[in-house]
């Protein structure tokens, strides 16, 4: 029995392979608005494992706000309490009326992960255009740290390359690690491993990665990077894990 324990631990703790990432998450029930859609959308915010469908709770968000192209709304007031695989998230309904590109931002209290010791805070990004609008789609928010896409996030299909930059406090983030990962909402796709469940990229010099969707469906990619501050937790400080996530949608192609 100590040996079967000892195993266990082992595998918990030290196998890189069965370790899952986790996200920030903010998805619409449409990628894109239009006629034939109509003008409302059902927007959930959870803080989950995509891909395993494993959720966390999610405290109410200390903001969740709408960049548009006519100024920026405070959707917090709005939350509505929900359950997300599993767990406490948030939902909120939200109507367009005019054509443009909205682009919703939840920013989460610090979640604090025993496991790893850290505090992790993941503000996510998630573009919506609305009626034929497409101006904009890489407006750089100015918020702590983003993903600006350099590829259109919308309109895509599986296998198109998307390409985004990692930006602290605006600055390009060399070398910064991005971590990407299918919400496999249905539960249908099935990793050949652990190492396939969450992809990792890097960006060069200049903060740019490129990745390419083999499946269609919401991706999302967060780019990880240490705050230049601590947090306290029991009186002691620790590190802080700030998450730049954008969500993204890939559509099969038409054949």
């Amino acid at each position: 029995m100590k040996r079967i324990a000892a195993l266990l631990v082992f595998f918990l703790f030290f196998v890189p392979a069965l370790c899952v990432a986790h996200f920030g998450m903010v998805i619409p029930d449409h990628d894109t608005i239009s006629q034939e859609t109509g003008p409302g959308v059902k927007v959930t915010l959870s803080f989950s494992h995509p891909f395993d469908g494993v959720g966390m709770p999610l405290v109410k968000p200390s903001a969740f706000d709408l960049y548009t192209p006519f100024g920026k709304k405070n959707l917090r007031k709005a939350l509505l309490p929900s359950r997300v695989m599993g767990e406490k998230g948030w939902r909120v309904p939200y109507a367009f009326k005019r054509p443009g590109v909205y682009q919703f931002v939840m920013t989460p209290e610090p979640y604090w992960e025993p496991a790893e010791d850290v505090f992790i805070i993941h503000t996510t990004k998630t573009i919506v255009p609305a009626f034929g609008g497409e101006e904009g789609w890489d407006r750089e928010l100015g918020l702590a740290t983003e993903i600006v896409p350099m590829t259109r996030p919308f309109g895509l299909y599986a296998g198109n390359l998307f390409q985004g930059v990692v930006k602290v406090a605006g600055k390009p983030v060399a070398g910064a690690e991005v971590e990407v990962e299918f919400f496999n909402e249905k539960r249908e796709a099935k990793a050949p491993s652990g190492y396939h469940v969450t992809q990792v990229v890097k960006a060069d010099e200049n903060g740019v990665f490129s990745f390419v969707a083999p499946k269609k469906g919401w991706w999302g990619f967060a780019a990880l990077t240490e705050a230049p501050y601590t947090l306290e937790v029991k009186g002691e400080k620790k590190g802080v894990e700030l998450g730049a996530v954008l969500w993204v949608h890939f559509s099969k192609w038409a054949d």
